[in-house]
């Protein structure tokens, strides 16, 4: 396997301010989502996020988006030849807020807490991205090779394998992702198939730096997009506060309502 080096053709440092809009409007979608999902918690506007196709696809393609720009930020932070030091600062915020996610799903959700949500699934995967990003065009088949594994392993578990069912289906385990049946928890993003779209948003990222030193990144944002790239900067702190504000509004409104 060719291991590629890191690319040096862009200054340290250096904002790619379509990547930030493109996370920024991830980031807005999943506002969106959230806020649904809020007002049928609450007894607004009660939906089946758990099995209704407009929602669970939307979630879908939330995640796959979230991760994919996950992937072109490591792509960028790998052209920049970013330090162990200063990735470990991100991991560990990512990985603290991890934890607070867990803490106070268990508050609303006692019975279906958040143990291995996007937060969780990214701490891993970032890891895997950093350790493999010198795989160069590698990527892109291990992403496909990510995406086809749970399919592959469900249909085994429900068949010829499925003695080994149990097994797979544990709590310590299920956070692979190569499970016959999804666990019931608030948010579930298993390594596996996410990390192969990161690894897709990983080689993309690579490939697009290498076209005219990565003027496909740097394309000028129509001033309507500029707080999407506002937001892309600040999506883990926007991550983080959005859904306690909405929650304590829907909570307060309730309470004026008389509700």
């Amino acid at each position: 396997m060719k291991i590629s080096a890191p690319l040096s053709s862009a200054p340290a440092a250096s904002r790619y301010d379509t990547v930030d809009a493109l996370r920024g409007f991830a980031m807005v979608w999943m506002t969106v989502f959230h806020f649904c999902f809020d007002l049928s918690h609450f007894g607004y506007w009660p939906q089946n996020f758990r099995a209704d196709p407009f929602w669970t696809v939307q979630r879908t393609a939330i995640v796959s988006l979230f991760l994919f720009c996950a992937g072109l930020g490591q792509a960028i932070a790998w052209q920049q030849g970013q330090g162990w030091a200063r990735f470990a600062r991100r991991w560990l915020q990512v990985a603290g807020c991890a934890l607070l996610v867990t803490a106070g799903s268990v508050v609303m959700f006692p019975q279906s807490f958040i143990y291995f949500g996007v937060l969780h699934g990214m701490a891993v995967m970032l890891i895997v991205a950093r350790l493999t990003a010198g795989w160069g065009r590698w990527l892109w088949l291990a992403g496909l090779v990510a995406v086809a594994l749970p399919p592959t392993a469900h249909a085994l578990l429900s068949g010829p394998w499925a003695d080994a069912s149990a097994w797979f289906n544990s709590k310590p385990l299920n956070v692979l992702g190569l499970v016959s049946r999804k666990p019931y928890t608030e948010d579930y993003v298993p390594v596996l198939p996410w990390l192969g779209v990161l690894w897709w948003g990983l080689a993309a990222g690579q490939w697009a730096l290498r076209q005219r030193g990565g003027s496909w990144l740097t394309v000028p944002l129509a001033a309507p997009l500029a707080p999407l790239a506002v937001l892309g900067r600040w999506s883990l702190s926007y991550y983080m506060l959005h859904q306690p504000v909405m929650i304590g509004l829907l909570v307060a409104a309730g309470w004026m309502l008389g509700r």
